[in-house]
Parts: structure tokens; sequence; C-alpha cells
């Protein structure tokens, strides 16, 4: 009797390996008679979207610099190829493009030719930082736009840069680094004009300017002489020197600060040597920190 119900136990053994193996053989073929299924849809998908794609994508993307610096607000430059064709922006959205392949991607769209945009850089009217007395050390959150909303500011002047980098965060083609000075360093050539450190900046003292105009006023204070001298060691006192030496005109003083008129402006140079408080400069030249 042991030995049949031996037996018994065997065979039973037997099929119930036999049946999981049928079960786990129909589960492998389920799976991949489904990933058969959606491989199929997948490339059915690929093909119908890559034959109904615009032949002029392409050519236009071709055009386009190929930066993906998302400047003109899409993504990349394939993006904006894809709005340009859609109707929804304009082929001068993209800062870096050569007038020869705007007027190339205007033609491909049919559309009037555009004048290339005359290119614009960002500067820094402020050359406070190590060079401007504070009210108080900060520490906290390394933010400009926060210390803005909590104090205003840490510093004596009340215009000057706070030095927390907002805008080297924002740029897109990684122009900005925060100098030796403690402020942001714009590279003229990397800079391509978009804007948006401008609006980064909680203090409004980053500014475009032409890009062929090498000179500029690195202040924003619109405080009288002795208060600002007593706040930093380089803001503009309005003295009036770079105004009279000026041969076109380009410089008045407005609210006790010189401020350049661009369109006067010839690039003399004349202002930059002239300035007692040494914070007239020229774009790209090395500038000296007072000590």
């Amino acid at each position: 009797k042991l030995k049949i119900c031996g037996k018994i136990n065997k065979n039973n053994k037997v099929k119930r390996t036999i049946t999981g193996e049928k079960k786990m053989l129909t589960s492998i073929m389920v799976v991949a008679g489904l990933g058969i299924v959606f491989a199929s849809f997948l490339t059915y998908f690929y093909m119908k979207f890559q034959s109904e794609e615009n032949p002029l994508v392409s050519k236009i993307q071709q055009l386009l610099p190929g930066a993906n610096c998302g400047v003109c607000g899409f993504a990349g430059c394939n993006g904006l190829a894809e709005k340009l064709i859609e109707g929804k922006t304009t082929p001068d959205k993209c800062v870096l493009i050569s007038s020869e392949n705007l007027e190339k991607i205007c033609s491909l769209l049919g559309i009037d030719n555009m004048e290339k945009k005359e290119k614009k850089v960002a500067k820094l009217f402020c050359f406070g930082g190590i060079n401007a007395k504070k009210k108080f050390e900060y520490k906290t959150i390394k933010s400009c736009s926060a210390v803005k909303t909590l104090f205003t500011t840490n510093y004596e002047c009340q215009y000057g840069c706070l030095g927390y980098g907002d805008c080297v965060e924002v740029c897109p083609v990684k122009a900005i680094n925060i100098g030796e000075n403690n402020l942001p360093e714009i590279d003229n050539d990397l800079c391509t004009g978009c804007g948006k450190c401008v609006e980064a900046c909680p203090k409004n003292i980053i500014c475009l300017i032409p890009y062929g105009k090498n000179v500029y006023i690195s202040c924003s204070s619109y405080d009288k002489g002795p208060k600002v001298i007593r706040a930093c060691k380089s803001g503009c006192i309005g003295c009036g020197k770079c105004v009279n030496i000026c041969p076109k005109e380009a410089i008045k003083i407005e609210n006790n600060l010189a401020i350049i008129d661009y369109e006067k402006c010839d690039n003399c140079e004349k202002c930059v040597s002239e300035c007692p408080r040494k914070i007239i400069f020229v774009s790209n030249k090395k500038v000296e920190i007072a000590v």
C-alpha cells in the first residue's frame, strides 16, 4: 500500500510540474505577443509621422545656427523651425542667425525679407561690489531677489548690485560669471542680447546697449556726490567732466548721474580717461579694481 501511495504521489508531482511549465510557457507567449503588437503600433506611428513631416522643417533647421540656446522661447532650433512652418513666429526671433540665412528662410517661407535686428549686449551699470560699503553681512538665501524682498539691499547704496548672481543663473549661453569684484562680468562675444538677465535683475541695473558701442558708464546711483562718496569708492558723483570732454555731446547729467546717448556716441573713448571715479569702461577691456 505504501508503494502504491508513493507511485500516486510521484505521478501527481509530475503532473503538477507539467502544468506549471505549460502556464509559464503560456505567460511567455502572451508577453511576447503583446510586445509584437506594441512594436507594430510604434513602427506604424513612427512611419506615419515621419512621412507627414514637412520637408521645410529640416531645410529651415539647417539654416538656423544650431546653438539650441532657447533664447527664441522654443525648444531648440528644431522647435523654432516647426513654429515657423506653423506661422506662429518669425525668423528674426533667432538672435544668432546671420543676415544671409535670415533672407533664405524668409524666401522658403514666402514672406517679406526681414532685416536682422541690431545686435545688443547686456551691461551691468554698477561698479560697487567690494568697492561699496555694506550695512550688514547677509549669509542666508543666496539670491538677489531674496535680499531685495527682505531688505531692499544690504549695501549703503540703494541702487547697487547685490552680487548673488540671479543673472548668472538665467543666462542661457553662460555669458555671465561673478568676477573678482563680486560683480557679474558679461562676455560681449557670448552675449546674445536675449534680455533674460535684464528681467532677472531686481535692481534694474542691467541694460542692453548696441553691440557696436563700446563705452558704458558703470553706475546707476541717483544720489548726490557727497552721499555717493560715503557709500562707494566708485560711484558717479555727477561732476560733468565726461560731459564737457565729449565732442559729440553724447553724454548728459540726469538726476546726478552721467548717461550716454548711444545714437550720438562715436566710441572716441575720451570720457574714459577723463572720469575721476574711473567708472567709464570700454567693453571687453580689463577693468582695474579700486583698492
